[in-house]
């Protein structure tokens, strides 16, 4: 599988010397907005709101996983898939594939600093469902941060519709949000 997006950006599944590049890039990024979740619990019902809040400064989100057990992990799961320009790794995608449910999950995105707002995510997540579609699933899942307002973005832009969260999911006590898309 080499699907070229456009004419620089390049998807391809990882290779193990790819990993220390994509361990070193910078994971973190830099959010203006928070999806603020209020929860309301009247008798059995719960009615969750989600809000995008503006922050009064930005803030720099950490990743919120071990980007170092990317290579523990990156051949346990059902494929990483790497974005290159000009033969340079510049991100990543990660699917879990859950046959059962016939669905993936993108557990990570990551796409390094210097090449984010030039269509790299887009791009993977493209491949992403590619990927799932080929496979015969019927749904797509990605799960981010909260404060993560890039990736909401992008899932909106994308027609994802959020269907979910759970709250102190990530090790870093983070809410994760579930946005999710009906592939057939």
């Amino acid at each position: 599988m080499n699907l070229e997006v456009t004419s620089d950006v390049q998807i391809r599944p990882a290779v193990a010397t790819d990993l220390s590049r994509l361990m070193g890039m910078d994971h973190t990024c830099n959010s203006d907005y928070v999806w603020q979740l209020d929860l309301q619990k009247n008798g059995g019902q719960v009615v969750a709101t989600l809000r995008e809040v503006r922050l009064p400064r930005a803030i720099r989100v950490p990743y919120p996983r071990d980007v170092f057990s990317l290579a523990d992990e990156w051949n346990h799961g059902s494929q990483t898939l790497v974005a290159s320009l000009d033969g340079e790794p510049v991100g990543y995608i990660r699917l879990l594939e859950q046959t059962a449910s016939e669905c993936v999950w993108v557990t990570d995105l990551a796409v390094s600093p210097e090449t984010r707002r030039m269509g790299v995510a887009s791009a993977l997540v493209q491949a992403a469902q590619a990927w799932a579609e080929e496979r015969g699933h019927r749904q797509l899942f990605l799960e981010m941060q909260s404060k993560n307002h890039a990736a909401v973005r992008l899932a909106q832009k994308m027609g994802f519709e959020f269907c979910g969260y759970n709250d102190h999911y990530y090790a870093t006590q983070d809410v994760a949000l579930f946005f999710g898309r009906i592939l057939k």
